[in-house]
């Protein structure tokens, strides 16, 4: 593989655009918001016209789209793979998306010879620049490692979980668990701090024993005691992907009353932090 195409190339579709054309890959890229893709071409990428370029002269597609929606209209609508696309095309969805929707289209993509892998990454903007994503992966044993140079390109940390949607349905429990972290994190430090307890020593505390979580180790630290709040990351897609986990779980006939909790207070919470405010800001709920 030495030519890969990128669809979505917002914050996290240009990272991993770059990072692969770093690696030595010719990097085509795609996206209908006319300022992504200047900006995109203004750091070397080649802008095609439209996915149908892309679904020919690739061997491989990164997808970096915002829902599910948007990737079942860009994978099984007109200007598709299905039309045009050679067989033996690799297609990476790098979304966090709705493990169902992904499993429907792998189907209907199979008969083609199109594979489609799920690899949601964590890590953010910056990790995206940086190629330290982390990846969990679903797909067969034979797509991941045909696809394992291209996401070794845009990851340091690659766990594939099993067959195709199982790396989407790990990405919205990791999502979730963040989601419900948060809040629980921003309650402890107002119970310490009113019990006269500085945060950063609480944290300190906390970080040393079983408590602690990716929350206390990284984003109160790095965003959130400082007042920084510029994770790159938005409530809007937070939101989203809260919605995605509370979907699956009602999909599955499962009674979680704490899930159930954590995606009220996010659907609630949208007058102390508006879609367009960093995800770590839910914290106000409590810390404002």
């Amino acid at each position: 593989m030495r030519t890969i195409g990128v669809i979505g190339l917002g914050n996290m579709g240009r990272g991993m655009a770059l990072s692969l054309r770093r690696r030595g890959f010719t990097v085509m890229g795609y996206d209908p918001a006319p300022a992504a893709r200047e900006a995109s071409a203004a750091d070397g990428i080649v802008i095609a016209e439209g996915p149908s370029a892309l679904w020919r002269d690739c061997e491989a597609v990164v997808l970096s789209l915002p829902n599910p929606e948007v990737v079942d209209a860009v994978l099984l609508g007109p200007d598709g793979p299905l039309h045009g696309a050679k067989s033996g095309l690799l297609i990476v969805d790098t979304s966090t998306s709705d493990p169902a929707v992904t499993r429907r289209i792998a189907a209907a993509l199979e008969p083609a010879g199109i594979d489609l892998i799920d690899a949601p990454v964590s890590g953010g903007p910056k990790g995206a620049h940086a190629a330290t994503l982390t990846m969990v992966i679903g797909g067969s044993d034979r797509a991941v490692a045909l696809a394992e140079p291209v996401l070794a390109a845009m990851s340091a940390t690659r766990v594939h979980v099993g067959g195709v949607g199982a790396g989407h349905v790990t990405k919205l429990a990791n999502n979730l668990l963040c989601a419900a972290h948060l809040i629980t994190a921003a309650e402890a430090v107002r119970m310490a701090k009113d019990a006269g307890v500085d945060p950063e020593r609480l944290l300190a505390g906390i970080n040393a024993g079983s408590g602690r979580s990716g929350v206390t180790q990284v984003n109160f630290p790095t965003w959130v005691l400082n007042g920084a709040f510029d994770s790159g990351f938005t409530m809007k897609l937070m939101r989203k992907d809260v919605r995605l986990a509370e979907s699956l779980i009602g999909a599955l006939d499962l009674d979680l009353p704490l899930s159930a909790q954590v995606g009220r207070l996010w659907r609630d919470s949208v007058e102390v932090a508006p879609d367009d405010a960093d995800f770590n800001a839910i914290v106000k709920l409590q810390l404002a």
